[in-house]
């Protein structure tokens, strides 16, 4: 067997896993059954909650912390999915990564709101980090097991959970923290390249009445 026929046989493969999965989620996950809502209020309710308490002033801080965590999470979950470590039975869209929900809503929120805690407090983030580290990886996490949502193979662990709940908004964090020097390094630069951030069109017009005097 060639390249051309082996990536035939996997493009056929991946459509029938596909139907299948569709089909799955039409009998087992979609909106007539308690997983779906489940997975709905793990999708919602942490938004819900992040959109009433984020601190608007340091929003795009926030943010960018919560994407990172989404974005490492989401890669994460992915590989894990696919080497059947980590199996999502229930999901809450059939064409949408299986664990879109934890990795795009309930984990990053949660660390968007340490994080700000953090903040406002003075805290150490790497610190509470470990502690929000162990609800996940010893309580959130056996709780969407035990319910059959989640299911743990090939040797995965809780331990190897937790370490992953550590290392992900830990270099979210350092992610972070480097775009802030980054940005204060750029505002700190020299003075005429301080004074072209600081330029508008009232400048413009009053530059060229000037020149027309």
């Amino acid at each position: 067997m060639d390249n051309n026929e082996m990536h035939e046989q996997i493009v056929k493969t991946r459509g029938q896993l596909a139907d299948s999965v569709l089909s799955y989620w039409n009998q087992f996950s979609d909106f007539t059954t308690w997983q779906f809502w489940y997975i709905a209020a793990l999708f919602v309710i942490p938004l819900a909650t992040l959109a009433f308490t984020v601190d608007r002033r340091r929003i795009l801080e926030l943010f960018f912390f919560g994407y990172s965590v989404h974005m490492l999470w989401a890669y994460v979950d992915i590989a894990l999915e696919r080497r059947l470590l980590l199996i999502n039975k229930y999901f809450l869209i059939p064409v949408l990564p299986f664990g879109f929900t934890l990795a795009s809503s309930t984990f990053p929120v949660a660390y968007i709101l340490l994080y700000q805690y953090c903040m406002k407090r003075n805290k150490s983030f790497p610190l509470f980090s470990i502690g929000l580290g162990v609800l996940l990886a010893f309580g959130f996490i056996p709780i969407t097991e035990y319910i059959g949502i989640l299911e743990m193979r090939r040797g995965m662990n809780l331990f190897y959970l937790f370490l992953i709940t550590i290392a992900i908004p830990y270099l979210a964090y350092g992610m972070t923290k480097l775009a802030l020097a980054a940005q204060r390094s750029s505002k700190s630069g020299g003075e005429e390249e301080a004074q072209y951030d600081r330029f508008d069109f009232k400048d413009l017009f009053s530059r060229r009445s000037k020149a027309r005097n």
